[in-house]
This record gives structure tokens, sequence and C-alpha cells, in this order.
């Protein structure tokens, strides 16, 4: 199926593209490395969700439908696809009766982490949820090292709004003092509510 952004440029998938060129090495110990970081989640809010934890989702994408192909009467196949508008963040829901609303990143690069993986559209939505009270952030990953980091909303919208000014990245030292290490772990595999509880505390 060929997806295309708004102003009609094709859409890759390029978490799709780049486990399909990488062949990982299966380790008894750490069964489901090699995951991508969406699909860690994923599995983590289900475990939320199944021991009544929290309600967390991924947004759904929203798409306009183009062209249909019909192969048999009882099965209907997309062929080309356009995202109706530009997406805000990865997902939300609830958690001890606050509003979550968090966005999802990885990157390859071993000292710093890329603004340019944001977008105007997503900070500007991270302030509103700020401005009603929610709870928002993001969840970094560096790829090689197996990292993850959860960096509130306010210190990355102060890096993205300075970067005009100084770095067009985030240096990984900075992550490291202003955003939480999440150690990675089994069930769930990313237990960023163990997080949240810290930023609750300290409100």
């Amino acid at each position: 199926m060929t997806i295309r952004y708004p102003n009609g440029k094709k859409f890759e998938n390029k978490r799709i593209l780049s486990r399909k060129k990488n062949v990982y090495k299966k380790d008894e110990r750490y069964s489901n490395r090699g995951m991508t970081l969406e699909e860690d989640i994923n599995e983590s809010n289900q475990y939320y969700r199944s021991h009544k934890r929290a309600v967390i989702h991924k947004k759904p994408t929203p798409l306009q439908i183009v062209k249909v192909n019909y192969p048999k009467r009882s099965a209907a196949v997309v062929t080309e696809a356009y995202f109706k508008k530009p997406s805000t963040t990865d997902y939300n829901g609830v958690y001890r009766g606050y509003y979550i609303d968090f966005e999802a990143k990885e990157t390859k690069n071993k000292q710093s982490f890329p603004l340019k993986n944001f977008h105007s559209h997503q900070i500007q939505h991270m302030k509103e949820v700020l401005n009603h009270g929610g709870l928002t952030f993001a969840l970094l990953r560096f790829s090689l090292y197996e990292e993850v980091y959860l960096l509130e909303a306010e210190e990355l919208i102060r890096f993205y709004e300075e970067q005009d000014t100084k770095r067009k990245s985030i240096s990984k030292k900075d992550i490291e003092k202003y955003g939480y290490h999440i150690p990675l772990g089994f069930h769930p595999r990313i237990d960023y509510l163990k997080t949240i509880d810290k930023i609750l505390e300290n409100r």
C-alpha cells in the first residue's frame, strides 16, 4: 500500500525498512532485544492495561483512502492513502487521574538526540497539554546503547526553542542531567510509570 503525506510525498516506514536490513541475533537473556521502541512501549502499555494500572494507547493515524483494490468480493486492499493532517504525539491515556500524552523517538546517534525528529505542531500540542494540567513528555531511546530516557515536555520545549541560537540537538549528557533514565526490564519492558510516580511526588 502506498501512503502519502498531505504534500503528496511518499511515506516510507523507516523503522520497518531498517529492521529488514538488519539481522538480530537472539539472546536468551533478552528475548525481545531488537524490537523497536514503539513495539516495546506497546507491550508495556498492554501490561499496564492487563494489570489495571493505566489505560494508555497509541493514537491512530488519520488516513484518507484514495485507491482500493478488490481481489475478492469478501476482501478489500487499500493501495494508496494520504495522511489527513499532521499527527500530534504518539500515545495518550489516563494514569492516577492524570491525562498522559507523550511522543516516542529513537536515534542511532551516540552522543546527541537530533531536534529535527520533533515538529513544531508536536511542540505546540505539548504546550497545550501542559496548559490544561496534563502530563506530557518524550521517551527517547539511544538504540546503540539500549538506553531509554524520559524527558519532560518543559525541558524538551526549552531545548527546541533554543535551537536557533544554540545546538540543533540535545546532548546525551543533557538528557542524562535533565531527564530520567528508565532501566529496561521484562514485564513491562519499559516501566515508565515508575518515573511518572517520581514526577508526581515532586509536584
